[in-house]
Order: structure tokens, then C-alpha cells, then sequence
């Protein structure tokens, strides 16, 4: 079996892919507008159109653009003459013109809202596409084929990235262009070349135009290329003296090769920017830089940074890093101000600390987190092993440095999982399992490697019966998403029960982010008897369009309650039902408890008859 993978690998490979691009390309067909689609397919298609970023600046320009291609090709109506383009007379646009701007695009200026969906998605599966092919390479380079396989398999067929590969978000983006920037990173700190410095600083560039969290990469990238230099090995035979001077020659020769690294990802950031701002009005940026940060403002942070970037704005060559760092300067301060959702039968703009673990613990397939615990149990074992045998050998220091040596790849990697996964635990922004997809790839290479070391060091019959039981756990990874065709936006792993439960636990992007509206008219098509359906969507469709004359709009606090049915997102009815401080049982869905739901559309939409009026 081994040797025919090993033999076979690239139709091993063309059958993976063919189910990931398939159940892909459905998805991007299917699903409805998500929420945050809506700001970000008219921003990447005024990127394109217009080189204006006005729209959406809070995240950095390369997805749209991407997306903005093949929109340009559409011929679609898209008019900058209304308010939510302008700005007059709107004093939140540069908030809310963005989705304004979406819902015109797609539904209200004569446009396919199918169509667009589905190109715009394009470029973001085949970024995915790229990520899987990226992880089986890198893969391959740490464990052979087989490690190369079973890396690919974690990805390709984890539901969360199956839910999400599709959508016009930075989600996925990130993921890759992060993987891409760690792994050239990597090559550039075993090989120290020009060459290598200047990939790496290109590749640092464009992760830098994908998603600003990838800031975070940057203490754990500077902290090993100012280690690593200091501890690589040199030749034995040098004299202190000289190794002393050889080490010292290449420490600096890493500091001038990484800054010179870093000014290049400055130009290219520099290069992208000014491609989206070359026909944006100075005013414009001015305005959005006093609507995120006010000049009269009383905080001194605010204040200084309207300051800062009103000089760069001042400066049509600096204009571009404006707009950079005003998106930059944005983020941080929503992460500070939070984001209220449902988690664990309560709603509060105030982030829990158990929120990431306990989504991530729910929402990972079973036997990928057995494989973590795996990985981690091997770890530690390696270096309580490690450690007993360097204190009887007086050698603690020396098996340290040999491991910084050798194990860049790893502590780079984990450094950075760790170090993001602490900032989104203590952050205030819990905004679903999709904000960890940063570190995912990063996760699936560590694993195959532990995975693959643990096997390497086995003896042949040993060996054979381990490969039996990583063979059942990743068959079972395989069937997963099998089963759980079309839902993965709303998978939930067995420990709860399955996924028809998980928006009792958490809801927003981990279950309903408007994606099953398009399902829901395939149900109302399917009983014709339902001639009108009360519908709370939450997401970014329109049910006007979808289900036509069917539709009558309802909210929660909407009373009488009238006999009928009744169609309400989970997101909506959670977020009602458990925010003390907003609703009463008179203002909120607390009467849906007292029926049986009569159908789920997607686990995210609860269907309910209602027999008799409700007062």
C-alpha cells in the first residue's frame, strides 16, 4: 500500500484536489451572499474599476483585487453617483457606505447576484487550490510523499476550509499567503542569500496586502532571525577568536539581508497601494482618517494618530502608505472595541477567554484533534527523553543549541501558533473559528512531521500497526466532509452531538452567516402548501429577491405573533433569546421554545408553525 502511494502519488494527489475543487465550485454556486461578502465584492470591484479605495479599507487590497478581475469582465452597473460613493449627506459612510455599496451592486442596480457571487469566489478557491498544492510540496520536504499526502488530506478535507475556501473574505488568503510567507522566511534563514532575502521580502510584502493580523508574524520572524544567526552551526576547526568574528560577520550579514527584506515588502505594499489610490481624492482619504480618528477626540492616541497619518496624506509619494496605515490603525481599534455575539447561552460585546479554545475543540473534526493530542503527548515526551539524558550526560546547553539548530522549522512555526493564538484568546474580537485560519496550515505541517518522526523511529512490525491506526483516523478525516455535504459552514464534530446542535453553543460564522437563504426557497419550492413564510435572515441575500411574493419580513420584537410560518436565521434567534440586556420575553423570540422546529435549512435556519396567534 505504502509503495503504490509513493508510486501513484500524483493521482493520489489529482483525486484529492478533484473533491476539494468540486465540492468547492458547488458551494461557491450555492451558497448565498454571506454577510461580510457584501462589503468586500463591491470593494475589490471599485479596486478594479475605479483605483479607489474608499470602500472596505479597514483590510488591504490584494483579495479584492483578485476578485475584482474577473467582475470587470461582467459589464455590470455599478453607479458612483449615490450617496453610499460620495458621501454627501451621510455621516457614518465611510462605515456603512461599504454595505450599502454591496447591497446596490448585487441586488438593486440590475445585476446577477448569482453571477457575481460566483466569479467573485473564483479567485478565492483557486487560492485555496494553490494552499493545498503549497502544503503537499512542503510536505513532501519534511516527511517524503506519504508526509506530503497526509498534509494535503488534513487540509483538503477539513470542513472549516471546505466552508470557507469559497468566500470572498480574507480568511483564506491569509492562510496561504502566511504559509507562503513562513515557508520562503524559512528558506531564506537555512540559505542566507540575496536571492532568498529578496523572495522573502516580496512574499512578506504581499502577505502584508492580504490581512493586517499578519503583523503578528513579525515578533516571531524577528526574534529567529536575530537568534538564529548567533547560534547556527560554524566550522569546528575555527579558533574562538575567529569563530567569534565569523559569528559576529554573520550575524550582520542576516540583519542587512532581513532589513533589506523588509524594504522590499515596504515597496511592494508601497506598489499596491498606490495601484488601488491612484485616482482616490486626498479629501476622501482625509475624511475617512477623521471619521476613524477625530481630531477633536480626547484620547491622546487618537489624536496623534490623525497626526501621523494626515502627514503622510499631505505627501502625494506617502499617500499610499495613508491609506496602509489607516487600515492598519482601524483594526486594532475594532479589536479593542469588540464584537458582540452569542456564545454559551449569553450576548455580549465583551470577548470570553474560552471562546477560541472551546469553538476550535467543537468545530475541528475529532480525529485531526486526536492527532493534535498525539503530536503534543510525542513532544513532550521527546523532551522529557531529551532532557533526562542531558542531565546524565552534563549536557542540557549543548542538546538546546542543537536543537535551535535543527529545529528552526518547528519553534518558528509554533512560536506563531502559540503567539496568535494568545493575542485572539485575550483579544475582544471572538468572530468565529474562521479567525484561526492563520495558524491551520502551520497546525497540518506540524503534525505530519510529529506523525512522520514517530513513525521513522519504529521498528518495521510496530511500525506497520501504527500505520493501520494513522490510516483509520485519516480515513475517517476523508468521510467527514462526505457526509456532511453541502453544511461545513456550520460543522460540529460528534462531542455535542453532530452539527444540527452547534448554534446552541456559539452561532454568527461558525453556523449561520446567511449562506442556506438559496436553500431555504429550495424548501419553500418543495411545499408549495407554505404560500407565505414569516423570515428573520440574517446574512447578506436578499430574501426579497430569493423567495419573491412568498416573503413577509418579521423581528423579533414584531407582536402580534401570527399564525403561520415562520423562517429565522439561528443567529438571529440566539442572539434574541439570550441578550438580557436588550430584550424581554415581550421584545424577543422567546416564544419559538414552546414548538418543535419543523425543519433545519443548513443548521442555520430553524423552520416553526405556528397553529394560533400569539399576542
Amino acid at each position: 500500500m505504502e509503495n503504490s502511494l509513493k508510486k501513484h502519488y500524483r493521482w493520489v494527489i489529482f483525486a484529492i484536489m478533484t473533491f476539494f475543487v468540486t465540492v468547492s465550485l458547488l458551494n461557491a454556486k450555492n451558497d448565498t451572499a454571506t454577510f461580510d461578502e457584501v462589503a468586500h465584492i463591491p470593494a475589490g470591484y471599485s479596486y478594479i474599476t475605479q483605483q479607489d479605495m474608499r470602500l472596505n479599507p479597514e483590510h488591504p487590497p490584494l483579495l479584492k483585487d483578485l476578485i475584482g478581475i474577473p467582475l470587470a469582465f461582467l459589464n455590470l452597473n455599478f453607479d458612483t453617483t449615490k450617496q453610499f460613493w460620495t458621501g454627501d449627506g451621510l455621516n457614518r459612510i465611510w462605515d456603512d457606505g461599504q454595505w450599502v455599496a454591496g447591497k446596490h451592486l448585487l441586488y438593486e442596480a440590475g445585476n446577477n447576484p448569482d453571477q457575481i457571487l460566483f466569479w467573485a469566489r473564483l479567485p478565492i478557491i483557486i487560492i485555496s487550490v494553490l494552499l493545498g498544492l503549497f502544503l503537499f510540496m512542503w510536505g513532501k520536504e519534511i516527511a517524503g510523499i506519504l508526509g506530503g499526502l497526509f498534509v494535503l488530506t488534513l487540509y483538503a478535507f477539513d470542513p472549516n476550509i471546505l466552508g470557507h475556501n469559497h468566500y470572498v473574505t480574507t480568511d483564506i488568503g491569509i492562510a496561504a499567503f502566511l504559509t507562503f510567507a513562513f515557508y520562503y522566511f524559512l528558506k531564506f534563514i537555512k540559505n542566507p542569500t540575496w536571492k532568498n532575502a529578496a523572495i522573502g521580502g516580496v512574499f512578506l510584502g504581499l502577505v502584508s496586502c492580504v490581512k493586517f493580523s499578519s503583523i503578528m508574524a513579525f515578533p516571531i520572524l524577528g526574534l529567529v532571525l536575530l537568534g538564529y544567526p548567533l547560534i547556527k552551526k560554524i566550522s569546528h576547526d575555527d579558533t574562538e577568536i575567529k569563530e567569534n568574528f565569523l559569528r559576529t560577520k554573520l550575524f550582520f550579514s542576516y540583519l542587512i539581508k532581513s532589513l533589506a527584506a523588509f524594504a522590499i515588502s515596504m515597496i511592494i505594499v508601497w506598489i499596491l497601494y498606490f495601484a488601488n489610490t491612484f485616482n482616490m481624492p486626498q479629501d476622501v482619504i482625509a475624511r475617512q482618517i477623521n471619521f476613524s480618528f477625530p481630531s477633536n477626540d480626547t484620547n491622546p492616541l487618537s489624536i496623534a494618530t490623525n497626526s501621523a497619518l494626515t502627514t503622510l496624506n499631505s505627501s502625494a509619494f506617502l499617500r499610499p502608505y495613508a491609506e496602509y496605515f489607516l487600515g492598519v490603525t482601524m483594526v486594532f481599534k475594532r479589536v479593542a472595541g469588540g464584537n458582540g455575539a452569542y456564545f454559551l447561552n449569553n450576548v455580549s460585546g465583551k470577548a470570553s477567554p474560552v471562546y477560541f479554545p472551546l469553538v476550535f475543540l467543537l468545530k475541528e473534526t475529532l480525529p485531526f484533534l486526536m492527532l493534535i493530542l498525539f503530536s503534543l503527548i510525542y513532544t513532550g515526551a521527546q523532551i522529557t527523553r531529551t532532557f533526562k539524558r542531558s542531565i546524565t550526560e552534563k549536557s542540557i546547553g549543548k542538546n538546546f543549541k542543537r536543537f535551535l539548530q535543527t529545529g528552526v522549522m518547528q519553534y518558528s512555526l509554533f512560536g506563531f501558533i502559540i503567539l496568535y493564538s494568545y493575542l485572539s484568546i485575550t483579544g475582544n474580537l471572538n468572530i468565529g473559528l474562521r479567525h484561526l485560519f492563520p495558524i491551520m496550515p502551520l497546525a497540518y505541517l506540524l503534525v505530519t512531521k510529529k506523525v512522520f518522526d514517530f513513525l521513522r523511529h519504529k521498528h518495521f512490525a510496530t511500525r506497520h500497526q501504527l500505520q493501520i491506526i494513522f490510516s483509520i483516523l485519516i480515513t475517517w478525516i476523508v468521510i467527514i466532509p462526505i457526509f456532511n455535504y453541502p453544511n461545513y459552514v456550520s460543522y460540529f464534530n460528534e462531542s455535542i452531538g453532530g452539527s444540527q446542535n452547534g448554534y446552541k453553543y456559539v452561532t454568527d460564522s461558525n453556523v449561520d452567516w446567511g449562506q442556506d437563504l438559496g436553500r431555504l426557497k429550495i424548501f419553500l419550492d418543495e411545499n408549495p402548501q407554505i404560500k407565505k413564510i414569516n423570515v428573520d435572515y440574517f446574512g447578506g441575500g436578499n430574501p426579497a429577491y430569493y423567495l419573491g411574493d412568498k416573503y413577509v419580513s418579521t423581528w423579533d420584537s414584531k407582536r402580534p405573533i401570527e399564525t403561520g410560518w415562520y423562517a429565522i436565521s439561528t443567529n438571529s434567534l440566539q442572539t434574541s433569546i439570550y441578550d438580557k440586556a436588550n430584550k424581554t420575553p415581550a421584545t424577543n423570540y422567546a416564544w419559538t421554545q414552546q414548538y418543535e422546529p419543523i425543519d433545519m435549512i443548513g443548521n442555520s435556519i430553524m423552520i416553526y408553525y405556528v397553529p394560533f396567534a400569539i399576542e
